[in-house]
């Protein structure tokens, strides 16, 4: 049977899951009356509340007798780790592409690491049913975008399938809808070549991880060259060359939307899944056992941003978790790192504190919704961006940061942003939305959201991806207000935080239970404030007229994890637990924290 490995690749929101649920429904992979979601790959509790994809996935089907192999990739920058070692498991690529939007930064990101493997892409321009959209400009945008990136001939000369996944259609042109998407599929077949059969020594590159709870690590890779069956004695060659030898005690495939296993001998070009072995990770190469040699590893951009993790010692530990030591957590983030590409984790010289390196934000917020999932407590400092010492001279990542506004809303952003030291580097109108195009130190992106989401009345579309390494920028002036703290532990009375309303915001409810030195709201002024929440009104048996106003109570500001992991303060933790997110300063007590002040 032939055999195509295709990468699915595209800015995140363009439709890619979407397209492999049309895919599967068109090879009939399940019965009629079975009953199917959408989204099928996004399998994860928190893959389908947020509506993207983290892990990338595989599956297959068979089409006119061709196997075709499919990996559904993430579409943030964030997981671009995800995506950079699945790419070696693919032939070609399909770059899907909204025909409103047009090529995003992401999906420039992707598209560039594909090339740079020498991939050949099919583009799919996706969502055509969208008003006001312009498929052929769409189109065009995409070749203009390859050939800037310097991509060769052969690739330039690229088919083009235009549809909609939603609608369950995809065709030669626009204009005429079909009525499935065989011609995607058949796009697919002729375009591609199968992968040639490269006979010799055995050769597997780990490209993912899976595991199982009955029969541990499982690698998972596409054969370079030689065959493999069950039973073969193997040599497993790691980065630093050292070399394991090992027996292939099972042997799979992967069939629709899960794995068959085998005891043929696969060849060349199949992607296969491998049990049984120990001592490997991503990017090492299974090869053969007598005369063992190894393919390139894979290579990985660097972590951009660190965060201190540290258990929770807040007077409130235990109350919710089930994990809260640090022996706990500090396995639990280990166990990450190997199958988590882009993730680091560094000792420091307290043994419950450690030191998380990731590409972003959001891929340390999963990485930590995940584990309060689980069960787990923790505490987390202000996020730090990863500087380097270049010839001497200290560098900073650097963000090329997209954003989408109503063109009435753009001075208010090129305002914001040029206050954390950002340069502007085009401006284009598209319709009535501006889309304006900066380069920003990532420091100058942590905290950005809210406020210009705020400016912007909620309307601005903001992305961004990583540049590189310039000298250090200086200072950003981005102070937030103070914080409001709480003075007392107990329960937090209305009538307390009525008459305290005019000392600014709250982030607790009546009857929220508070402790001392909890950041319980944000102050009006710059400076930190100290409050009691847990003051009752009291009574007398004397009436007095006025006394029994009616409380009005503004609604109390509430952090997702991402806000207030951008929110926090230089002194002060975000505490995690699997049902509260609680902001808090370092130390509690309000004389120690002056008597730390006066010392510094």
């Amino acid at each position: 049977m032939d055999i195509r490995n295709i990468a699915i690749i595209a800015h995140v929101d363009h439709g890619k899951t979407t397209l492999v649920d049309r895919i599967l429904h068109q090879v009939k992979l399940f019965r009629d009356n079975q009953e199917v979601k959408d989204l099928i790959l996004d399998s994860s509790d928190l893959e389908r509340e947020r509506g993207i994809t983290i892990l990338s996935k595989n599956v297959s089907v068979i089409y006119k007798n061709t196997k075709i192999n499919i990996i559904d990739t993430p579409g943030h920058s964030d997981f671009g780790g995800e995506v950079e070692r699945v790419l070696n498991m693919a032939d070609g690529v399909l770059l899907i592409v909204d025909a409103f939007e047009g090529p995003m930064p992401q999906t420039r990101f992707v598209l560039q690491k594909a090339l740079e493997l020498g991939l050949k892409p099919i583009v799919v321009v996706n969502k055509v049913d969208k008003l006001n959209c312009n498929p052929e400009e769409t189109n065009e945008l995409v070749f203009d975008l390859m050939f800037s990136l310097d991509a060769t001939e052969e690739q330039l000369n690229f088919p083009t399938v235009y549809g909609s996944s939603k609608q369950g259609w995809m065709g030669a042109d626009w204009e005429t809808p079909t009525t499935d998407i065989t011609y995607l599929l058949d796009t697919i077949i002729d375009y591609f070549e199968p992968p040639k059969n490269n006979p010799g020594t055995l050769q597997i590159q780990i490209s993912s991880l899976d595991y199982s709870s009955y029969t541990g690590r499982i690698a998972v890779g596409k054969i370079h060259r030689g065959s493999i069956k069950m039973g073969d004695h193997v040599s497993i060659v790691q980065r630093n060359g050292q070399i394991n030898k090992s027996v292939v005690k099972e042997l799979y495939t992967f069939e629709g939307l899960g794995k068959e296993k085998t005891k043929a001998e696969i060849k060349s070009g199949e992607i296969v899944a491998v049990m049984g072995l120990e001592n490997f990770d991503i990017g090492d190469t299974i090869a053969d056992f007598e005369e063992p040699i190894a393919l390139k590893p894979i290579s990985v951009d660097e972590p951009s941003m660190s965060m201190l993790f540290t258990i929770n010692n807040s007077p409130f530990f235990g109350k919710e978790g089930k994990y809260v030591t640090s022996r706990h957590l500090r396995n639990r983030l280990f166990k990450e790192t190997e199958k988590n590409l882009a993730l680091r984790v560094k000792e420091t010289d307290s043994p419950d504190k450690l030191i998380v390196y990731g590409r972003g934000i959001l891929h340390l917020s999963i990485l930590v919704e995940t584990m309060r999932r689980e069960g787990y407590e923790m505490q987390l400092g202000q996020p730090k961006v990863v500087i380097k010492e270049i010839d001497g001279f200290k560098h900073e990542p650097m963000e090329l940061l997209y954003i989408n506004v109503p063109e009435k809303f753009s001075g208010r952003v090129i305002e914001s942003i040029t206050k954390r030291k950002g340069d502007l580097l085009n401006i284009e109108t598209k319709n009535d939305r501006i889309n304006l195009e900066f380069k920003i130190s990532a420091r100058g992106l942590i905290g950005l959201t809210n406020p210009l989401l705020t400016a912007t009345e909620g309307e601005a579309v903001i992305s961004h991806r990583f540049k590189g390494y310039e000298p250090w920028k200086g200072e950003i002036q981005s102070k937030r207000n103070g914080a409001l703290i709480a003075m007392e532990t107990g329960t937090a009375i209305a009538y307390s935080i009525d008459k305290l309303q005019n000392r600014g915001k709250f982030f607790v409810s009546p009857n929220d239970e508070i402790y001392t030195g909890q950041v319980i709201g944000e102050s009006t002024r710059y400076d930190d404030l100290v409050l009691n929440l847990i003051k009752t009104k009291k009574l007398s048996n004397v009436r007095a007229s006025g006394t029994d106003d009616k409380i009005a109570i503004v609604p109390a500001i509430k952090f997702s994890l991402e806000e207030a992991m951008e929110y926090v303060g230089e002194d002060e933790y975000v505490e995690l637990t699997p049902k509260s997110i609680r902001l808090r300063k370092i130390i509690l007590n309000e004389i120690d924290r002056k008597r730390k002040r006066k010392s510094m």
